[in-house]
């Protein structure tokens, strides 16, 4: 297959959206596929463009055996919302000839990432142009997520993009998404079941798995052996609601056994430090390398994946593969009924969303608790191994795409 990839976020980026899409065109090229990718330069979780790339300039390299066009980008220091869409309309204009050239190289089949939305435009007008099949992946529902999470409010607004949406998504030969409870919205958006496809995100099982000894970041950090670490790890944004963590551990000073590990950058990172200011049991550490990330979740007794109660089935955590993985158990905010609470319900504790004292408790219960800590992160193992594994979802989702190719509407 002749594959070209097109989205915002793409490796060297660590986390979220860009390592996905990178470690999937990695993965399509070792099985014998061609694989282009338009991009912008990184700059995620940091917002910040990385050492060697441009904001302004147009770059080709190879990645991985990928061809990868970079695009320029707008990238605020602060990204609200008004400055989130200037952005993603940047990249989207930038890279519009860009990807119209790539109709001349006659791809199978033109592989959208959203967010942003705003790219699918240029993704069904050049697949018309070649005859490729045109496939829309939803990591995030964007357009819910902006007005449930206040980033915009206009009702009218809401309206009308509600229905660009709606009016796009149909329009595509295949949409996927990453959990079950994503594929109902894609549903009440329009799209039949039969352009449907379950496309969840993975985890390297055999990279991220059970340390037998204690984790190198522990005795970096000065933490005992007798130390509870709760670890937060990933994009430091507005929708995480990583405010109770902080209040949690405010709440929580005087439990000397309870230590809190902040890891990752993004837009909320200096406002949460600030908020932290005179806690001494959160420690805070910038990204980490791939190569570090199994010691660095193996530092964790407990994983925390708060969530804002309006983000409930918008965004699935691209973090949650890696938690199951390292055989943790997870303390998650969510509500019944939801899909990360089904996922976690042999794994991990749920406690209601934006409940800084119930989080606290659950916290206490757990680090009370190791027999429950054990069994619970055997659970998240085994559910990681039977469901989660990188070849596993990929060999479906190349079945997929070829089914999608040889398939006559």
């Amino acid at each position: 297959m002749k594959i070209l990839i097109y989205g915002i976020n793409f490796s060297p980026e660590l986390t979220g959206i860009g390592k996905y899409s990178g470690e999937m065109a990695a993965w399509l090229t070792s099985r014998g596929h061609e694989v282009r990718v338009v991009t912008a330069p990184p700059y995620y979780p940091e917002w910040k463009v990385g050492i060697g790339y441009s904001s302004f300039l147009y770059k080709i390299e190879s990645l991985d055996e990928c061809m990868v066009w970079r695009c320029p980008v707008w990238v605020p220091k602060a990204p609200n919302g008004t400055k989130r869409i200037i952005h993603l309309l940047s990249f989207s204009v930038s890279s519009f000839l860009v990807l119209l050239r790539q109709a001349l190289w006659k791809p199978n089949v033109i592989l959208s990432v959203e967010p942003p939305l705003f790219c699918a435009p240029t993704n069904l007008i050049v697949s018309k142009l070649c005859g490729a099949r045109s496939w829309l992946h939803v990591q995030d529902f964007e357009v819910d997520a902006a007005f449930d999470l206040g980033v915009l409010s206009s009702p009218r607004l809401r309206c009308i993009v509600s229905k660009v949406e709606r009016w796009l998504m149909i329009k595509f030969d295949r949409v996927s998404t990453i959990s079950d409870q994503m594929l109902v919205r894609l549903g009440s958006k329009g799209v039949l079941p039969g352009k449907q496809v379950l496309f969840p995100n993975w985890a390297d099982i055999d990279h991220i798995r059970p340390l037998d000894s204690l984790s190198i970041y522990r005795g970096q950090l000065g933490i005992s052996a007798s130390n509870i670490v709760f670890l937060y790890s990933g994009n430091m944004g507005e929708k995480q609601g990583l405010e109770i963590v902080v209040e949690a551990a405010r709440e929580l000073a005087d439990c000397k056994n309870i230590v809190f590990v902040m890891c990752g950058q993004g837009a909320a990172y200096s406002r949460l430090r600030d908020l932290a200011s005179g806690l001494e049991n959160i420690h805070w550490l910038p990204l980490q390398p791939l190569d570090k990330l199994n010691d660095l979740l193996n530092m964790a007794d407990v994983h925390l994946l708060p969530q804002r109660a309006d983000a409930a089935d918008l965004v699935m955590p691209s973090k949650l593969t890696g938690m199951l993985a390292s055989g943790r158990p997870v303390l998650a905010t969510a509500f019944e009924g939801t899909q990360i609470a089904k996922v976690l319900e042999p794994s991990g504790v749920i406690v209601p969303p934006e409940d800084a004292g119930l989080f606290a408790n659950a916290m206490v219960s757990l680090a009370e608790n190791t027999e429950q800590r054990q069994r619970l992160g055997e659970n998240a193992r085994n559910y990681a191994v039977e469901f989660l594994g990188r070849d596993a979802v990929l060999t479906q989702f190349e079945a997929a795409l070829l089914e999608c190719i040889s398939h006559k509407e």
